[in-house]
């Protein structure tokens, strides 16, 4: 009787709660790598996911481009992390886990170098990763304009300026002017990304995608060969004077000696070999510690002033509108900053006077109160310090007023932030949204309604019986009498 009522009624569709799905990206930078696993559940918002991180793993050793000469170690570097990986995503879902190798500017100069020995890499690293049951999808060179936009996707998304979730359970978008810029700082090169709430001229340095079904198009551009580390190598090949066996350092402190061959400096492309120096030789490196001749030394390595007319541009003569609203600056922005104990929003006269002060110190002090510091670190903390004012105020022409719109920062809440979140981000797009699992039921209240009938049902019978019972029994007695 229930069932007749309840087929009777209206069924509705019940969506059951959605299972979590796993991704996982390599990010392959020049100096180290880090494999970033992430989850999000499998009904999407708009055919994006709502991605979080579930694990970040540094791999051991240097970036993937160092094992250019045995690329069969630039694969088996990464089995530590895949190794951990697999204890942490359920065994029954590893299949179906999308997984990415991105490679950024170590690996671009390396295909300009050598583009055998740079595919070498990537096949080996591709083939370690094939040896793990995941959904592989594939490794691949970043150009310099894909790593901007997906760090600026990440710093967006974890912010919630793309699209953020109101109390009353809905998903609201935001505009594109409610963004922020991303200012990325790697080993090799350098990206500034962000919404310039104007036409862009210059169409190679415009980023256009697709999240959470808004369009976005923003400014993008990458600076190969301005990395930290690739800066710091050309700051002293342009120290060296023909014929002389030493370097005076103006940016390493006084008291520091170290000895550098002509072959290690220029083994880069970001930095051309004289003609005069086919000789390897061996070269004394003199620290100086002499902060206004480190921070001329440091402008020497940047062309302010070639522009086209009617133009604005960062340097080196590339297009750049005027940067707008605020801006996080991450990686290697943030690691310097740290150190010098210049990432709580300190205005820029503290910070001149933080990294003047930083730099007039000699080897024995810094030592004496950063004891148990790495040295090449120690020594490079004058010449990071004044190259990343150098590039934010005379490359990207923010000033004293807008300096207060840059945050340094390493996660936002509680994740990393770099180009994989928005790498993943991004690539979830490609990823067939799943249907939630359905289950059919009825509204409560019909519920209610059938087991009351049922009950009365049950209660009419009872009497029924009792009843029958009852009049036998009596007249089985009026048979006696």
């Amino acid at each position: 009787m229930a069932a007749l009522i309840l087929s009777l009624v209206k069924v509705t569709d019940v969506s059951l709660p959605p299972r979590t799905k796993y991704g996982m990206v390599f990010d392959a930078g020049s100096s180290h790598t880090a494999l970033y696993i992430y989850q999000w559940p499998a009904d999407k918002e708009n055919n994006t996911g709502i991605v979080s991180q579930v694990e970040a793993c540094t791999v051991p050793g240097p970036g993937i481009s160092s094992y250019a000469d045995d690329p069969t170690k630039a694969g088996t570097s990464l089995k530590v992390c895949l190794d951990k990986a697999m204890t942490l995503i359920p065994a029954k879902q590893q299949k179906e886990t999308p997984t990415y190798l991105g490679a950024t500017a170590g690996m671009r100069l390396l295909r300009e170098q050598n583009s055998t020995k740079a595919d070498q890499v990537l096949a080996e690293v591709s083939k370690a990763i094939q040896e793990y049951p995941v959904d592989f999808r594939g490794a691949r060179v970043l150009t310099g304009n894909d790593e901007g936009s997906f760090g600026w996707i990440t710093v967006n998304y974890l912010l919630q300026t793309l699209i953020k979730f109101s109390f009353t359970g809905e998903w609201i978008h935001l505009p594109a002017a409610d963004t922020v810029g991303a200012l990325d700082l790697g080993g090799a090169s350098t990206q500034i990304a962000f919404f310039p709430g104007r036409t862009i001229e210059d169409n190679s340095t415009q980023a256009l995608f697709k999240l959470y079904g808004s369009n976005y198009s923003i400014y993008t551009h990458s600076y190969l060969c301005y990395g930290q580390n690739q800066v710091l190598k050309k700051l002293i090949a342009s120290l060296r004077e023909d014929n002389v066996t030493s370097i005076s350092h103006p940016c390493y402190p006084k008291g520091y000696q170290m000895n550098i061959t002509t072959a290690s400096m220029y083994d880069s492309p970001c930095i051309p070999a004289p003609s005069t120096s086919a000789q390897n030789k061996t070269l004394t490196v003199v620290g100086m510690g002499m902060p206004a001749k480190c921070r001329s030394a440091i402008q020497q390595l940047f062309n302010f002033t070639a522009c086209r007319p009617n133009r604005t541009c960062g340097f080196n003569g590339v297009y750049q509108p005027p940067e707008r609203g605020q801006f996080y600056a991450f990686s290697g922005y943030y690691s310097v900053f740290h150190f010098l104990n210049l990432t709580s929003g300190q205005p820029l006269s503290t910070v001149n006077t933080t990294i003047w002060d930083f730099c007039h110190k000699n080897w024995k002090e810094l030592q004496e109160e950063f004891p148990g510091q790495d040295r090449t670190y120690l020594r490079n903390y004058c010449a990071a310090g004044f190259y990343i004012l150098t590039i934010l105020m005379q490359g990207y022409k923010f000033d004293n007023q807008t300096w207060q719109n840059i945050h340094f920062r390493q996660q936002v809440a509680n994740t990393d932030v770099g180009w994989s979140l928005g790498y993943m981000l991004n690539l979830t797009n490609m990823i067939p949204a799943e249907v939630p699992s359905k289950a059919k039921g009825q509204k409560f209240v019909f519920w209610i309604i059938a087991m009351l009938i049922v009950g009365l049902l049950l209660a009419l019978v009872l009497w029924s019986i009792v009843a029958l019972t009852y009049q036998r029994q009596f007249a089985n007695y009026e048979t006696i009498l």
